[in-house]
């Protein structure tokens, strides 16, 4: 009902689907479904629940619950912040922007693993709103959303979550935080690489290549430009740096060093990944990276 989710792999094989949709074009246009009905989800909606009975099983609703609290109590302890860790990792750093954001904060997160944080990371209590390119998948997004969402908004927060892929793609317009006075809070997860290209290659079996950044200082760039700026490296750093960020009265960027080598596990892994995965490990040690599968190893595997 009104849905236009893209990701094909997530819907049902052999169901029979019925789609309601105020667009034509949506109809069908992600699974084969056995009835389209064009029409508005207000006026729809009012008419199908005399025909849909009450059930009293709650057994699927609980398993799904309980699968839930077990995946999040594992989400939130990679996202736990060890002071004494001397890396930064991603899930740490999406956590406090989840805690210390504003209740109806405005998120815009560039393609890739910034996507994948958010969703796993980002609690949308129904004031809260998530941009992102999620359709097309358009790299440097997230800046200029944040710009546009400011603009139109200026009561609210903005805050960009931007890798350092999409931020240097648009670094131009930077400056225009500070030339319009918006009060965006940009947050760079510079881990050094065109992260969830570089994760693709290696699942494919395949060695990662053209996906490192040689990236400069971000808050000293910042700083350059007019723009309040901090630079994290350590995860004893994080709340601090995002609490002073967040309370920067105009536009602020914030620079986080994070683990280049983070995985971004799929809900469920199949054998054809591990498989090559495998042969990725074993052209990885063959083309003299060895020093990269042991970092791989020490970001994923110790915590």
């Amino acid at each position: 009902m009104g849905t236009n989710f893209p990701y094909r792999q997530f819907y049902p094989e052999h169901a029979r689907i019925v789609q309601i949709d105020l667009d034509p074009a949506a109809l069908g246009n992600r699974a084969p479904i056995e009835l389209g009905i064009l029409a508005d989800l207000r006026q729809a909606v009012p008419q199908l629940l005399p025909h849909v009975h009450t059930k009293t099983d709650s057994d699927h609703l609980d398993s799904a619950r309980a699968h839930y609290a077990r995946a999040r109590a594992e989400l939130d302890e990679l996202a736990r912040v060890d002071v004494d860790d001397g890396v930064v990792h991603p899930q740490q750093l999406n956590r406090l922007v989840n805690e210390l954001a504003a209740d109806d904060a405005i998120f815009t997160c560039d393609v890739g693993t910034p996507t994948v944080w958010a969703a796993r990371y980002l609690q949308l209590n129904g004031k809260r709103r998530l941009l992102g390119s999620f359709n097309h998948g358009s790299m440097a997004n997230a800046m200029l959303q944040a710009i546009g969402a400011q603009a139109s908004h200026p009561g609210r927060q903005v805050v960009s979550l931007s890798g350092d892929g999409g931020f240097t793609m648009m670094m131009g317009d930077f400056i225009t935080l500070s030339q319009l006075g918006l009060p965006v809070k940009v947050i760079v997860l510079n881990n050094g690489t065109l992260g969830f290209v570089e994760i693709e290659m290696k699942a494919a079996g395949l060695l990662d290549t053209g996906c490192e950044l040689v990236n400069p200082d971000f808050a000293a760039m910042a700083r350059a430009m007019g723009v309040a700026a901090w630079r994290v490296e350590r995860p004893g750093q994080l709340r601090t740096a995002l609490q002073e960020a967040f309370a920067h009265p105009g536009p602020a960027l914030v620079d986080v060093v994070s683990a280049r080598q983070e995985l971004v596990m799929p809900p469920k892994a199949s054998w054809g990944q591990a498989k090559d995965f495998g042969l990725f490990l074993l052209k990885a040690v063959l083309d003299g990276r060895g020093g990269q599968v042991l970092d791989l190893a020490k970001v994923n595997l110790r915590r």
